[in-house]
């Protein structure tokens, strides 16, 4: 029988408080959990951007709450570009070919 030699490299990251073995790629569920965790991000900004103004019990408040602050539409919409920024970057990295450093 032929022996094949494994790469059993450790490679640490942080000080050694994560390692993994060289040439690990990034496994499917997790590329797809990427877009799950940023989709649902962006979706619960938009629902919520304004408060919960539809709640049964505290809606009232928080419509009063919005009429007397003012919330700034720019400000949250800036919000939400860099949400999809870092949600675009992520899956752009979370998809790309592998390499090694």
């Amino acid at each position: 029988m032929a022996e094949t030699k494994e790469s059993n490299e450790i490679k640490s990251y942080a000080g050694g408080w994560m390692t993994e073995r060289k040439g690990t790629e990034i496994p499917t569920f997790l590329k797809f959990a990427y877009i799950v965790i940023a989709g649902g991000a962006f979706a619960y900004f938009f629902i919520f951007m304004n408060g919960e103004v539809n709640h049964s019990t505290r809606g009232a408040l928080v419509r009063q709450f919005n009429s007397v602050t003012q919330s700034s539409p720019g400000f949250m919409y800036f919000v939400a570009a860099l949400i999809a920024i870092f949600a675009i970057v992520t899956i752009k990295f979370a998809f790309s070919k592998f390499h090694e450093d």
